[in-house]
């Protein structure tokens, strides 16, 4: 029996399903409306490089960052071979897709260390 990798990309897309589900609203929510709106108050530079100087902080953001990268990885990786009918250049558009993600978490870790 072929052992492949397909279980373990179909495991980052549904980890990543569940943190864009759960924590990007709230984001966008805090960043996108209430604090332009002038609801919330902005956060003082101070205030958010204390956060980051947490050791749980750095690590959190990027494995949400980067679960967030291969679920929209996996996503259009089907999307564009069910729907745009490329499933003949799945080998193409997976090391696309997944490229783009490893690339993505690439510069994550070296925008957050």
């Amino acid at each position: 029996m072929k052992r492949t990798v397909e279980p373990y990309l179909w495991l980052l897309f549904s980890g990543g399903g569940v943190v864009a589900a759960f924590l990007l609203p709230v984001l966008v929510l805090l960043f996108g409306v209430l604090m332009p709106l002038g609801v919330v108050d902005w956060p003082v530079a101070g205030h958010l490089s204390a956060l980051l100087d947490n050791v749980l902080v750095r690590p959190a953001l990027l494995v949400v960052a980067v679960l967030c990268l291969f679920h929209a990885a996996h996503r259009i990786r089907h999307t564009s071979e069910e729907l745009l009918g490329l499933a003949r250049f799945d080998l193409v558009i997976a090391v696309i897709c997944y490229g783009g993600a490893v690339g993505g978490g690439v510069v994550a870790v070296l925008l957050m260390f």
